[in-house]
């Protein structure tokens, strides 16, 4: 559990950071680092394809958020996203469903607590 909250937020932070740079988008950043990702747990890991999935629906985070949210809000979706994710495999056929409904239900939440008034931190950048 703790591993997959760790690797959420690193793919929604190097997502966020990258698709900042000036021949990236959120897109590019999410596709090259998924790929790295990819590759580097498929040597590390026996469990290679569920981190790869945590990582890439990390990404999700960090594409979701660039204009919208700062460090503070991004790291609880991202943590939010990961304890969804992490809950509803088990009820959702396949990880593709988790993926997106834990991806969006993670920003949507997060956005909702700053339209109702919850802790927020200044946009970066």
């Amino acid at each position: 559990m703790v591993l997959t909250i760790v690797i959420a937020v690193t793919a929604a932070f190097a997502t966020y950071f990258l698709s900042k740079l000036r021949y990236f988008n959120a897109l590019r950043a999410s596709s090259l680092l998924s790929l790295i990702a990819y590759a580097l747990f498929s040597l590390m890991s026996t469990h290679a394809e569920l981190y790869s999935v945590v990582f890439f629906g990390g990404t999700f985070v960090g594409m979701s958020t660039p204009a919208r949210f700062g460090y503070y809000t991004l790291t609880s979706a991202a943590v939010l996203f990961a304890l969804l994710f992490h809950y509803l495999v088990p009820h959702l056929h396949g990880y593709g469903g988790a993926l997106g409904v834990s991806a969006f239900l993670s920003v949507c939440l997060c956005q909702l607590a700053i339209v109702l008034g919850g802790p927020r931190s200044r946009k970066s950048g």
